[in-house]
């Protein structure tokens, strides 16, 4: 799948789940769960142990049109080539690293590196980024979207951190191409409980539908 197109597709859906776990197999069990609730983008963090065959296991599994593939808590460019070897189809930094993104756009990888700040947003594009990461969310909230956007209406922003079921539509109402939803989408696998997972997922995916709707 070529960049243009895995960048499209995230847009399109509106919500990454941002995949963390206490090994592999927990990691699968979050993911298949997210993808029966509609959530086909996955963001496996390299924070679960053996995440390059969490990456394996789920390229072999689904097709493209099934799943979009990334893998997150991308620190440096010797795991994201890792990653994109084990099938990963866009990166994502919780922060700015310039060699990281320099080899992704080298493989025409899609790359999304942290920022909290105007100027780490700037300094992420010129770099090379196709969307930035809004990172953490919650520090400043919605109104940060509208106050990057204002000045650079150019920048394609998803928030991480803090966004819920509850503030969701906030987000894309402010300007948001995509979420990215971490403990408040997968946080049932914790007690064990899939179901929950696919229940939030399409919760996420129903107000995000919703909210873009009314807009």
């Amino acid at each position: 799948m070529d960049k243009e197109t895995v960048i499209k597709r995230i847009e399109e859906v509106g919500i990454v789940a941002v995949v963390r776990a206490e090994n592999a197999d927990q990691a699968l069990k979050i993911s298949e769960a997210c993808l029966k609730g509609g959530v086909n983008a996955l963001e496996i963090t390299f924070t679960v142990p053996g995440a390059h065959r969490v990456l394996e296991a789920l390229s072999n599994n689904y097709n493209s049109d099934e799943i979009i593939l990334g893998a997150g808590t991308v620190l440096d460019a010797e795991t994201a080539r890792i990653a994109i070897l084990s099938g990963a189809q866009y990166i994502v930094s919780p922060y700015f690293e310039e060699e990281t993104i320099r080899l992704c756009n080298r493989y025409r990888v899609p790359c999304m590196p942290g920022a909290m700040t105007i100027k780490e947003v700037v300094h992420a594009m010129e770099a090379g980024a196709d969307i930035i990461k809004l990172f953490p969310g919650e520090i400043n909230g919605p109104q940060m979207i509208k106050a990057i956007n204002g000045p650079i209406p150019q920048a394609k922003l998803m928030p991480t951190g803090g966004v819920d079921i509850d503030n969701v539509h906030e987000w894309i109402e402010a300007g948001a191409v995509a979420v990215g939803a971490g403990s408040s989408l997968v946080g049932g696998a914790k007690t064990g409980d899939y179901n929950l997972i696919t229940e939030k997922a399409k919760q996420f995916v129903n107000i995000i539908k919703e909210t873009r709707n009314k807009k």
